[in-house]
């Protein structure tokens, strides 16, 4: 579908006259304004879309002297993309980038409504709060804040905030690097989401820096059977057939394996603990970053998870045919691997079809952009280290390395102790602490300044 540019986009303003305290960061505000916006994505599609986002991102941006675009995959399927000249044009670009979509949330097991954007106990609440409209918040304040001063950023910049990021960027980043590749010309590597917040380990304030991704392997698992009144004798039950492969899909434990990423992170954890790694294990050395284990220790090994089952439509009816949904996520280079045993796993009477499927990312941890990522943080946190990991998720750097983009995680968020912050991803009652929003944006604005 054509590019298109919205005429009537209306950010609001923030501080009294938006019935909120005054002095609150610009970001926060621009954090809860889009979580007011609905963007909800059920997966397969179906999508409440992110349309009326786009246009207030669009607007934000045209606000601060750049021609940004609007492009629409599908219907309210919209991202936008701008560039920002840099102060060095013989630097390759940076891609700089976000979604714009959230995963769904039933309110009636939240304590806020989880699209009103509340302010409460000195956390913004709602979905997306931390995945991720506090980033594209950050990206927006971090580069309206360089812009102000009349100053460029050190290299040029690709913005870039997607749809379908939350359903594997279909309609989103792999739909635009499909079909508009120049887009992103000349950017070598990107920055997104799912890294640079704080964690404790052995007394000291650490970041994790995202270097990689897993893999992921969405399929769907079909049993079929003989359809029979309830009161039968019947021993080819779709149910049944289905519910024994789950569970040996979802009991199965997958074997440990490190990468390189994985071993740094571990030899670094360790000796901030003052352990010998080679008589503590990788699950305890996890362990050792609180709330943090619970990313870090499922990047150790693969995953099989059953997230949902679908048969039947009434009491007595025995179905012919009974689904279920599996998320695999395999570390780099073990997909097929995995496949072939999750096949031996189901047994030849059920039927395997791949629903979505990426690659795994290693990205160097060593360098000139991880430098600049640790001045940024040592500006604003003097004693506080950092350490590569490797993201049990995904995010859309997984679209762009097909262009050959080298992407890094890093949504800078100096966080509480006691704050279980990987739980905040796709869980109840999001929130994020309204001082890490700016401690994020001044970290962002000292990265893309100097690097």
């Amino acid at each position: 579908m054509a590019e298109t540019t919205p005429t009537d986009a209306r950010p609001t303003t923030g501080g009294a006259a938006a019935g909120l305290p005054d002095g609150l960061d610009e970001t926060a505000l621009i954090a809860r304004d889009l979580i007011r916006f609905d963007t909800t994505n059920h997966g397969e599609g179906r999508s409440n879309g992110e349309r009326e986002a786009a246009e207030y991102v669009e607007a934000r941006l045209r606000a601060k002297g750049l021609e940004p675009a609007v492009y629409e995959s599908a219907p309210g399927r919209a991202s936008v993309v701008a560039r920002v000249p840099g102060a060095n044009p013989d630097k390759p670009a940076l891609v700089l980038h976000g979604h714009l979509d959230v995963v769904p949330a039933d309110p009636r097991n939240w304590s806020v409504d989880p699209f009103a954007g509340e302010i409460r106990d000195g956390m913004l609440w709602g979905r997306g709060a931390v995945d991720m409209k506090d980033m594209d918040a950050m990206i927006l304040t971090a580069v309206g804040d360089i812009l102000a001063e009349g100053r460029l950023p050190e290299r040029e910049l690709v913005l870039g905030f997607f749809a379908d990021e939350e359903a594997g960027g279909l309609y989103g980043a792999s739909w635009l690097v499909d079909e508009h590749p120049e887009l992103f010309a000349g950017a070598t590597e990107a920055i997104s989401e799912v890294g640079g917040y704080s964690i404790t380990v052995g007394g000291q304030r650490a970041y994790l820096l995202q270097t990689g991704e897993k893999s992921l392997v969405w399929v769907r698992l079909v049993a079929h059977g003989t359809a029979a009144h309830g009161s039968r004798l019947v021993g080819d039950n779709a149910v049944t057939k289905l519910a024994e492969a789950i569970a040996r899909i979802g009991r199965r434990e997958w074997p440990l394996r490190l990468t390189d990423t994985t071993r740094e992170l571990l030899a670094a954890i360790a000796a901030a603990i003052g352990a010998d790694p080679e008589q503590v294990s990788p699950d305890e050395l996890a362990l050792a970053t609180g709330s943090a284990s619970g990313f870090i220790t499922a990047t150790l090994r693969t995953t099989s998870n059953p997230t949902l089952l679908d048969a039947g439509y009434k009491h007595n009816v025995i179905p012919d045919r009974a689904e279920a949904l599996v998320d695999i996520r395999t570390l780099p280079g073990e997909e097929e691997a995995v496949l072939a045993e999750i096949r031996e796993l189901i047994g030849p009477d059920i039927e395997i079809q791949t629903v979505h499927r990426d690659v795994g990312l290693e990205a160097p941890t060593h360098g000139p952009l991880v430098d600049a990522v640790t001045s940024a943080l040592h500006a604003h946190d003097p004693e506080a280290t950092v350490f590569p990991y490797l993201l049990s998720g995904g995010t859309d750097n997984k679209s762009l390395s097909r262009l050959g983009i080298a992407g890094y995680g890093f949504a800078p968020l100096r966080l509480p102790d006691g704050l279980d912050f990987p739980a905040m991803f796709h869980g109840v009652d999001e929130r994020v602490p309204l001082d890490a929003l700016v401690f994020g944006r001044r970290v962002l604005r000292d990265l893309l300044l100097a690097y």
